[in-house]
């Protein structure tokens, strides 16, 4: 029988997905670290439910959407039993409400007014909501992001919010066609990741450092990641 387009995008898929937990695993153990201390996320932006569900049946356990309207509308077909979903993209102050309780983590917090808003909705419905600070670490004026010099200082306020915790950053790097120059940013984000972690700020704990996407992801991972947001090199390109 002449197999569908949707299973020639299935098994396109589990060959992706093979051959990027392969390259995860082996750059990590060139790299000296436990390939079982990389956690991937599969990118779905614009990738329809019913691909995503097949990706979950081949064991992808976390994944990440950037936009809330997206999350909002394929939530309900969505076979997150044994899968976390976290808000990866930027998060406007109007859209607050609407992913608080529906996310498992909000990777994208940039700013102390958008962490406190936050924290103020998982407080009325009785929630606590883990998120990591992005970092602009790179001073790329296109991303968004804390700068790494006001970081230590912004994560002190975001420590006293009680409705949010903080459980690492997150930072995306400029984009650069040099795997150098790309290694030499995480490099930073690695540093600062661990100064950070070493001043033991209270209701804070450094335990996810989420850099590397389709593209970077082995020099992320190099350089210390621990998550890992990979889109189109599981899916394929993006079509918008």
């Amino acid at each position: 029988m002449e197999k569908s387009l949707t299973d020639e995008r299935f098994l396109l898929l589990e060959d992706n997905l093979k051959k990027v937990r392969d390259e995860i695993a082996q750059t990590a153990l060139k790299s000296g670290r436990n390939p079982d201390d990389i956690k991937l996320m599969a990118v779905t932006k614009t990738v329809c439910p019913e691909l995503i569900n097949h990706a979950i049946s081949c064991g992808v356990d976390l994944i990440g959407e950037n936009k809330v309207q997206e999350v909002l509308a394929k939530k309900d077909e969505l076979n997150l039993e044994t899968c976390k979903l976290h808000l990866i993209g930027h998060l406007q102050s109007n859209k607050v409400k609407k992913i608080v309780g529906i996310a498992d983590m909000i990777q994208s917090v940039d700013s102390f007014e958008i962490a406190s808003q936050i924290s103020k909705r998982s407080e009325e419905n009785g929630i606590v909501t883990d998120v990591l600070l992005e970092v602009n670490i790179g001073d790329d004026d296109c991303k968004f992001g804390y700068s790494a010099q006001d970081v230590e200082e912004e994560l002190c306020k975001i420590a006293q919010l009680r409705g949010v915790k903080v459980k690492g950053m997150m930072t995306v790097a400029p984009n650069f066609k040099d795997s150098v120059k790309n290694q030499s940013v995480f490099a930073n984000m690695r540093k600062l990741f661990i100064d950070i972690s070493a001043k033991k700020i209270d209701n804070i704990s450094m335990d996810i450092l989420s850099m590397g996407m389709s593209g970077d992801f082995k020099e992320a991972i190099a350089e210390g990641s621990t998550l890992v947001r990979v889109g189109s090199a599981i899916f394929g390109e993006r079509k918008y």
